[in-house]
């Protein structure tokens, strides 16, 4: 497996991977799969990562920016998806770490990510890379006719918080 820096021309595998997630139910409240422009303004361009095998993109990991307002600039959303023929192997576990990894180099302190609450892999494999959870966010959102909890998790830099 191979990490390197997400570029345009990944957009169709990693919107296929995002496609899987969005089915699930649990890994996002949006519907519709974004086209390229509208992702790329989404997220920050510093911070993506896909893993590959050979030349096939198995998943990636981005930020996004949480607010525009200065005092937060070092603060960034995570979202980590993995294709679903690869889950359970340790991939998100890697995208994960690397993208760690990259947001301190890039000046980031803070890490957050809302997960819902069923998502329970999701929510253990933050755990495990040293996110902590600091609250429910009760029916925060509804999805296809159904209120969903989300929990709230941040990681804090020990580089540079």
């Amino acid at each position: 497996m191979n990490l390197r820096p997400l570029r345009k021309e990944d957009f169709r595998a990693v919107s296929n991977i995002y496609a899987e997630g969005v089915a699930t139910g649990i890994a996002t409240f949006e519907t519709e799969i974004p086209d390229w422009p509208t992702w790329d303004e989404k997220y920050i361009d510093s911070c993506r990562i896909v893993a590959s095998i050979h030349t096939n993109v198995i998943g990636f990991a981005v930020l996004s920016q949480v607010s525009k307002r200065n005092v937060y600039m070092g603060v960034a959303e995570v979202s980590v998806y993995v294709s679903d023929q690869q889950k359970g192997r340790g991939v998100g576990e890697i995208l994960l770490n690397e993208l760690i990894k990259e947001s301190e180099a890039n000046g980031f302190w803070t890490l957050q990510a809302g997960i819902f609450s069923e998502n329970i892999a999701s929510i253990n494999l933050h755990q495990k890379c040293g996110f902590r959870i600091v609250g429910i966010r009760k029916e925060i959102g509804k999805l296809n006719g159904k209120w969903y909890d989300n929990h709230v998790l941040e990681r804090r830099s020990k580089n540079i918080y």
